[in-house]
């Protein structure tokens, strides 16, 4: 399994730092799906150094620079998968309307708890998020709600770091590993989600995007914490001197130039933007929801990175037909992404799905391209935000942080 260290270069403790309250603790909860590996790490506040907490801590200070990692097989960290957790309902006690929003039951979709709230003999314990595993011809729904790791055999790594993170110290470090999101971007039993019902990849501005794009943005979308964790990512799965493509570029390609030294391809919407980007060595100015076909011949590239834009596409299966076709073989698309875009353009289907399920629909599109292999997801989340950002005083963590990938097979 792909083994990046998420906290590199962010307040790792040394063996001789002293212990101090401004610590925080780093996880990394690591699990795998019939569909790909998976690494998912947050950064939480330290406990109290009370009794429950003092052997812990004294394990993590011993340990220096390195984890302190637990196998867990299935049903220890997290309950294990029981069949009276589903529960069937007729069609007519799921609620269609919520606000103004439309929703209909998709198998494999998550849906919140919240959503069943007025029929509490629906749900097994208290309200929580719940998963549509079949539709019937009669209207019947079957709803799971066993936690989405369930069944599965966890590895956890914990270290500590010298990082304050904002928030309270957790109750249990385990079950925060575990916690509001993990398991998510796994399909149900391997059977794929119905992603695609209800024109997922219609989008509120349905202008050409050449207009959306006409004006240049100089912008940065993510702060400088998660941009440091996209180019470290970068670092670690691209090499170094590898001809790489960024797609749908802009005016930076978030790669480390200590780390990567090859040719940059750049193709993205707005001329002046990639013209400011002085890591290309090739720009191609070229709407991809128009024109999916890249303008490369076969094996061109030794990897792909596609930063902050996958949302936007509406053709998206074509495009990653197109990727495979211009990279190597063996050679990685790796696409990053958060949970902030331009609403105007992003496609319908996005803002409805959980964070962790986007990861799932973004695994869904390699799967359906076909002929990519070893594929995985990453998240990060929790770390502070910078002091200097110009949302610190609003926003206390920093951009969480979700990746995929696959290699050209």
């Amino acid at each position: 399994m792909f083994r990046l260290d998420p906290f590199e270069h962010l307040g790792r403790r040394s063996p001789s730092s002293p212990s101090g309250p401004g610590q925080g603790i780093g996880l990394s909860l690591r699990w795998h799906s019939a569909e790909a590996s998976h690494v998912d790490s947050r950064v939480l506040r330290c406990p109290e150094r009370d009794e429950g907490s003092q052997a812990l801590l004294a394990r993590l200070e011993a340990q220096g620079t390195e984890p302190l990692t637990r196998a867990f097989g299935a049903g220890e960290l997290v309950p294990d998968r029981d069949d009276g957790q589903q529960v069937r309902i007729p069609g007519s006690l799921f609620p269609r309307t919520r606000g103004h929003l439309q929703i209909e039951p998709r198998i494999g979709r998550f849906y919140p708890g919240a959503l069943l709230a007025g029929n509490p003999e629906l749900t097994p314990g208290p309200p929580t998020a719940f998963r549509v595993t079949s539709v019937a011809p009669d209207g019947t729904i079957t709803l799971d709600f066993n936690h989405p790791l369930a069944g599965r055999p966890l590895e956890l790594d914990l270290r500590l770091l010298d990082l304050v993170s904002p928030g309270e110290p957790p109750a249990n470090l385990g079950r925060a590993a575990v916690t509001n999101g993990p398991g998510m971007q796994a399909r149900w039993r391997g059977q794929p989600t119905d992603f695609h019902s209800d024109r997922p990849y219609e989008r509120p501005d349905s202008r050409p995007d050449a207009e959306f794009y006409a004006e240049p943005r100089m912008v940065q979308h993510l702060d400088d914490t998660a941009r440091a964790q996209i180019r470290a990512l970068y670092g670690a799965l691209i090499p170094g001197n590898g001809r790489v493509l960024d797609l749908m570029s802009s005016w930076t390609s978030h790669l480390d130039p200590d780390r990567h030294s090859g040719e940059v391809a750049g193709l993205g919407m707005n001329a002046e933007e990639l013209a400011a980007n002085a890591k290309l060595s090739e720009r191609v100015v070229q709407d991809l929801n128009l024109d999916p076909c890249l303008p490369w011949s076969e094996s061109r590239f030794d990897a792909v990175i596609c930063t902050v834009s996958v949302e936007y596409l509406t053709r998206p299966v074509s495009v990653f037909r197109e990727v495979r076709r211009v990279l190597r073989p063996g050679g990685r698309f790796v696409l990053t992404f958060s949970n902030r875009w331009f609403p105007p353009k992003a496609i319908a289907l996005w803002p409805e799905l959980h964070e962790f399920e986007r990861m799932g629909l973004v695994l869904d599109f390699f799967l359906a391209a076909g002929r990519f292999g070893n594929l995985g997801t990453w998240s990060l989340r929790g770390l502070p935000r910078p002091a200097g950002d110009p949302y610190a005083a609003r926003l206390a963590f920093s951009d969480p942080v979700y990746a995929v990938w696959g290699e050209a097979a």
